[in-house]
């Protein structure tokens, strides 16, 4: 793997509702739950039940913000360690599946 996962915050972060943001070798990638809600201290009865893990990746140079929605890929994957681990696969799985550099 490419992406190590001592990259990232730790599971739990997540339901601050604060977003990871990376790159790597020409490919920027970002980890955060969705809805974006600040959850913390909503009782887990009370949570969305269809939040999940988003993943998504797109070409350097521009952040998450400015970069068109058309030039992101995104993955949704359950919110535990099975769906933290399968995020972090996938992206490294898509920069394997292209030449970030040559966007």
């Amino acid at each position: 793997m490419k992406i190590e996962k001592n990259l990232f915050f730790n599971l739990r972060h997540y339901e601050y509702g604060e977003a990871f943001f990376g790159s790597y070798q020409g490919m920027r990638f970002r980890l955060a739950r969705e809805p974006l809600d600040h959850v913390f201290f909503v009782p887990v009865e009370d949570r969305d039940p269809d939040a999940r893990l988003m993943a998504t990746v797109w070409p350097e140079p521009y952040s998450y913000f400015d970069t068109p929605d058309e030039q992101k890929i995104s993955e949704k994957f359950s919110i535990d360690e099975e769906g933290f681990d399968a995020a972090i696969e996938w992206i490294n799985q898509m920069y394997d599946s292209r030449d970030w550099n040559e966007s």
